[in-house]
């Protein structure tokens, strides 16, 4: 049964952001869109990861790609089937470690791997809160992006990282969502969604209010997660640093160490297809020399530092 980021219902759920397009050989899903002020298109994987079935046809897939895009840049899930050697082969243009993403082995001694002062932390948080998980997520549609909208309004996001309230619809119907409220006096002060998808449980997304940040949420949302996939999931991954070089010593990076067993990379990858038109794109937009990918959509997105992946926010 598929679940979470491969199955093709959550590439639906951005639809607004680019037109899903199935990878037949692989199993995965991207999404195209028209490059502005230009004739032509490219495409993206879904947000946060780019996930697939059989990541050996995924070379053949971006083959057939090249008679009508110009490029294309994901980040494939840190757990596929791949190696860095066959990211490479499949992506010639740009290949970077572009964070680590903090793991926890879930067959590890959680006594050994989550400190005396974690558990303090998480004993602290819960005698104020209480965490519950959705058994029907679709209920709490209003209440999730309303939560949500606290991340929002912080960062002041927009496109993809701000979501809406269809997209948030869709994703709570993709098998393997899992919605996590924590409540003080029922009143609810933090809310995080799961993607559970083989033996990963995937940290996605988050809203905390600002009572919840006093009242440490995030430590008992955690651990709640933590002990509900037990037996589940082999590995629950956290995410990573913002950024394609986060500060291995920011409050973020310190505060996701306290519960990870181990990193696992994850690589930014593009591809240029079409380069005669992708050097006309960049020269007409004028655009200065820089490392981002595709060049000529540089400054589309806010800097990563707002990122709105679970693991991301976490701090």
């Amino acid at each position: 049964m598929l679940t979470g980021y491969v199955h093709p219902d959550y590439a639906k759920s951005l639809a607004a952001y680019g037109t899903p397009r199935e990878l037949p050989r692989s199993g995965g899903w991207v999404l195209e869109r028209p490059i502005p002020d230009s004739p032509y298109r490219d495409a993206m994987g879904c947000y946060p990861l780019f996930a697939c079935q059989d990541w050996s046809g995924l070379k053949a897939d971006l083959d057939d790609l090249a008679s009508d895009l110009v490029s294309i840049c994901l980040v494939p899930d840190p757990f596929g089937g791949h190696t860095p050697d066959s990211l490479a082969e499949c992506f010639p243009d740009k290949f970077l470690a572009f964070k680590e993403h903090y793991v926890l082995d879930l067959q590890c001694d959680l006594q050994k791997v989550i400190k005396r002062k974690t558990r303090q932390a998480i004993n602290a948080a819960l005698r104020h809160l209480t965490v519950e998980l959705c058994s029907n997520p679709a209920e709490y549609l209003d209440e999730w992006v309303r939560t949500y909208g606290y991340l929002v309004e912080k960062h002041q996001l927009s496109g993809i990282h701000r979501f809406s309230r269809d997209s948030f619809a869709v994703q709570m119907t993709v098998p393997g969502f899992h919605l996590f409220r924590a409540l003080r006096e029922n009143h609810v002060e933090g809310m995080a969604s799961w993607y559970v998808q083989g033996d990963v449980a995937y940290g996605h997304l988050l809203g905390v209010s600002p009572r919840g940040y006093e009242l440490n949420v995030l430590y008992a949302i955690f651990w709640a997660a933590i002990q509900h996939f037990l037996g589940k999931a082999r590995w629950v991954d956290f995410g990573g640093l913002a950024g394609t070089e986060g500060d291995s010593e920011s409050g973020m990076a310190l505060f996701k160490r306290k519960w990870a067993s181990t990193t696992r990379p994850a690589y930014l990858c593009g591809r240029i297809f079409n380069h005669e038109a992708y050097g006309q794109i960049v020269r007409a937009k004028d655009i200065p020399e820089t490392d981002y990918f595709p060049a000529y959509r540089v400054g589309e997105f806010r800097p990563a530092s707002t990122d709105t992946h679970l693991a991301e926010q976490a701090h």
